[in-house]
Parts: structure tokens; sequence; C-alpha cells
């Protein structure tokens, strides 16, 4: 009968081994790969060391990440807040937020799109509502009845 190892004498897992398992499946930000990290018991210096030499390749880099994390949620039918909030859930840096968002097409253009295709209706403004659009965009171009309120 042969006993398993004791965990805590075990070594800590190689950090750039876990790492490198982590990103096989897709991007990761740093602050995911990090608590990634330190979930598997690497240790907080050897993260960080092994995240710096990762973003220092160009295999971690948050504003790619931001920027293609947008684009694919923006082609999916989000709205600029929906966008902030995911890509903020991912640990992404503000700024970096705020450029991909910019490099986008506007907002307004993007719902024009979704009401060309679905109609404009009452509908249609919680839809947009709800699919993190801004409420000036779901006014303007859906939702704006006699009175001017939403619908």
């Amino acid at each position: 009968m042969s006993k398993s190892p004791n965990p805590s004498t075990s070594p800590p897992p190689d950090a750039n081994d876990v790492a490198l398992r982590a990103l096989r499946a897709r991007d990761l930000s740093v602050a995911e790969l990090e608590q990634r990290l330190v979930e598997r018991g690497v240790g907080e210096d050897n993260a960080a060391t092994t995240i710096a030499a990762l973003v220092r390749t160009g295999l971690v880099d948050d504003a790619r990440l931001a920027e293609r994390r947008a684009i694919a949620l923006a082609d999916r039918g989000a709205g600029d807040s929906l966008i902030r909030h995911r890509l903020r859930a991912l640990g992404i840096d503000r700024d970096l937020i705020e450029d991909a968002i910019a490099a986008l097409a506007p907002e307004q253009e993007r719902a024009l799109r979704i009401v060309e295709r679905r109609g404009a209706s009452p509908r249609t403004a919680r839809y947009l509502a709800g699919k993190g659009f801004s409420e000036e965009s779901v006014r303007d171009l859906v939702a704006r009845d006699r009175s001017g309120e939403l619908g």
C-alpha cells in the first residue's frame, strides 16, 4: 500500500508551468493570472516575477485582452456599460478599458444596428438597456414617445 505524499511537504508548483497551462485555454489579465497562481500555491513574490516576465515577452497583455474582449462583447450586442463591467471584472485598468471602448464603433451606431434588426419598440428599448446601452442611446433610438420618456 503506497502512501500519498504529504501536501505540506511537497514542493510548490512551478509558477511558469502553472501560468503557461492557464494561458493555453485563453488570454488572462494580469489580475486573473495572479489570482490563479496564488490559488495554486505559488508564492506572491514568485507569481509577481513570473507575471513580469510574461508581460515583458507579450504573453500577458491587458491592453490586447481589453481590446479583443471589448470587440467580442460589442459584436454580441453589448453596450459600453456592460463592456466596462465585464472588463473591470477581469481586473483590467480603467484607462485600458476606456481605450478599448474608444476603439469600438460608437455606442449609438451599434445600438442603431440592433434597432434596425429588431425594430423600434419598447421591447427593443428594454433589450438595449439590459445589454448595457446608455439611457441616452436607448431614448434617442427606440423609446421616445410623445412625452420623451422611456417606454
